[in-house]
């Protein structure tokens, strides 16, 4: 090797070491920002109104993956999406065939895990509990109880089974303990987390440390921001205004990143649950990313 070739790149190396770990993950080809998803819950208003040109908007705004809602009745989003070239790997799940399996009338779980084949999803989520469902520890154990059951399934079938979380999931209901520990405890091998960088902040944790704490237990994440008025920890519901683009808010997304890339994360996805203009939000928020 020549001389300026040692010297540039004994420079390039000492910059490599001083640099912050969370900055050494975010080079250009970052894979969460190259395959950056886009949660189809901020759009249904939109989607609602005209599917085809909603999705079509997400395309031309950079996402190159949706998860889509309310599966599987979600038949026209998944099809606008790839008729667009974006990928379909994951989606929020009607969730009766898990947590309420005996009640009349309720979709089996594995005939969706077969649709859910069909249209080539390798991920699906439990994205909410009602409040019947987490009133004590107890419920909350119950519930993992139940996911592990069908996550079992899931795994059989080839599909990758998690749980999306809000905020309400990490007030405490005995002692200091909350639902989600309950679910870190009690959830099997099989069962994994998408966790919502956003409701983990308004619970008052900090997003980056859980997903190290669970490293190779969390598959997605939820990335969105966090308006400066909200005072966490809030556990049962905030403002609408709270809702913020990615960049506007107090969230640090960059440790988020690379502690998701440490965690062997699959999947991000975008996502913001109100917006006075959806399709511009998602525009910043995609524009945000590829500006760090």
């Amino acid at each position: 090797m020549k001389r300026r070739q040692f010297l540039a790149t004994g420079a390039a190396l000492t910059a490599a070491l001083a640099q912050p770990k969370w900055l050494s993950a975010l080079e250009p080809d970052n894979k969460y920002r190259r395959q950056i998803g886009i949660q189809l819950y901020t759009l249904r208003n939109e989607i609602a109104a005209d599917v085809a040109g909603t999705l079509k908007a997400v395309a031309d705004a950079g996402y190159k993956q949706v998860e889509p809602y309310g599966f599987p009745g979600a038949d026209a989003m998944i099809r606008e999406a790839k008729a667009n070239g974006m990928a379909v790997n994951s989606s929020h799940i009607n969730t009766d065939g898990i947590l309420k399996p005996g009640q009349k009338g309720v979709q089996p779980f594995e005939a969706l895990l077969d649709k859910a084949n069909e249209s080539g999803l390798t991920h699906v989520v439990v994205p909410y509990l009602g409040a019947e469902l987490r009133g004590s520890l107890d419920q909350y154990k119950e519930v993992a109880e139940r996911c592990n059951v069908a996550a079992e399934k899931a795994k059989r079938a080839g599909v990758q089974l998690a749980y999306h979380n809000h905020a309400f999931e990490f007030k405490p209901l005995q002692g200091d303990r909350c639902g989600y520990d309950v679910f870190i405890d009690e959830f099997s091998d099989d069962m994994k987390f998408e966790i919502d960088v956003f409701w983990v902040a308004v619970g008052g944790l900090d997003a980056a440390e859980l997903i190290r704490k669970l490293s190779g237990r969390v598959t997605q994440l939820h990335l969105k921001d966090l308006d400066r008025s909200v005072t966490p920890p809030q556990y049962d519901g905030i403002p609408k205004a709270a809702f913020k683009e990615l960049g506007n808010g107090v969230i640090p997304m960059e440790p988020i990143l690379a502690a998701a890339g440490q965690a062997g994360v699959e999947h991000c996805h975008v996502e913001q649950d109100h917006s006075p203009h959806p399709v511009k939000s998602i525009q910043q928020s995609a524009a945000f990313l590829r500006s760090l």
